[in-house]
């Protein structure tokens, strides 16, 4: 008996130290989102709709990530959604207190406005809770992770996953617009094919799914960097689309914006085995 309950305790205080390392992982990502003045207005005034779309959407890629890299060594279909839900809360919990410490809930707001800007807000940091373990301990000792083992699909899932992390930070910002009006169909054109290259590049340094491929470059090209990049860009469109960035844009208009957020998307999407 003594022996059993010195188990749970261990077991209770390593939790603790992964509910920890979740809470430290919510802040690390959300701080550049939660001192966006952008992401203050959107929590206020995007249409609930989108909102909405945006967190049903977040749900399963949430679960995959607690499935691929959530923040407890427990893995299975049920502590996988107990991560889910914990990391969600996590999230809510280091939106809510960080942006009234912020000052950035406002007294006069209605309620849907304040639940607005905190369940923005919740979604990002309930990604950096999930990410904590790589983000803040780096490998276990104990051998592969499960994103090491992933199948083709998982590994496009976690191209997804490094996509939005990057993505979800310059989003919301007025600079993806202003850049893309800046920008011609050559530098889109250019920069599209830098985002291809260093895709390409990346992929096989930090040992991708494409490495098992080097000596077949032609076809890792087509079967992960190009497939990741098709991903990249449905990221990109929906991200603007989320934020209301396409509204009364002409067609070229919205291209741009696609490519030129895709590019610190494609870099998540490359860089996956790192950031997830």
């Amino acid at each position: 008996m003594i022996q059993a309950f010195r188990i749970d305790r261990s077991q209770e205080a390593a939790y603790g130290r992964d509910l920890a390392r979740a809470f430290g992982g919510a802040l690390l990502f959300t701080v550049p989102l939660l001192m966006t003045m952008e992401m203050w207005r959107f929590g206020l005034h995007l249409d609930r709709t989108r909102l909405a779309l945006f967190v049903v959407t977040a749900l399963p890629l949430l679960y995959g990530l607690a499935h691929y890299a959530g923040f407890s060594r427990h893995r299975g279909w049920l502590p996988d959604l107990l991560d889910t839900l914990v990391a969600l809360a996590v999230g809510f919990l280091t939106a809510g207190i960080l942006l009234l410490l912020l000052n950035v809930l406002n007294a006069d707001a209605t309620l849907d406005q304040t639940l607005g800007q905190v369940l923005l807000q919740a979604i990002p940091g309930a990604i950096g809770a999930l990410l904590a373990r790589r983000q803040l301990s780096g490998r276990d000792d104990s051998g592969e992770q499960d994103e090491d083992q992933a199948s083709y699909p998982g590994e496009l899932f976690l191209m997804v996953a490094g996509a939005l992390f990057l993505a979800l930070n310059v989003a919301p910002t007025e600079e993806i617009l202003l850049i893309a009006v800046q920008t011609t169909p050559w530098h889109a054109v250019a920069l599209l094919l830098l985002s291809l290259t260093l895709m390409h590049v990346i992929v096989f340094q930090v040992g991708f799914a494409g490495q098992e491929e080097a000596g077949q470059p032609v076809t890792a090209f087509f079967h992960f960097t190009l497939a990741g990049y098709g991903l990249v860009l449905l990221v990109s469109l929906f991200m603007l689309w989320i934020f209301g960035r396409t509204e009364g844009q002409a067609l070229s208009e919205i291209v741009s914006m696609v490519v030129v957020l895709g590019f610190p998307a494609s870099l998540g999407a490359a860089a996956a085995r790192l950031l997830v």
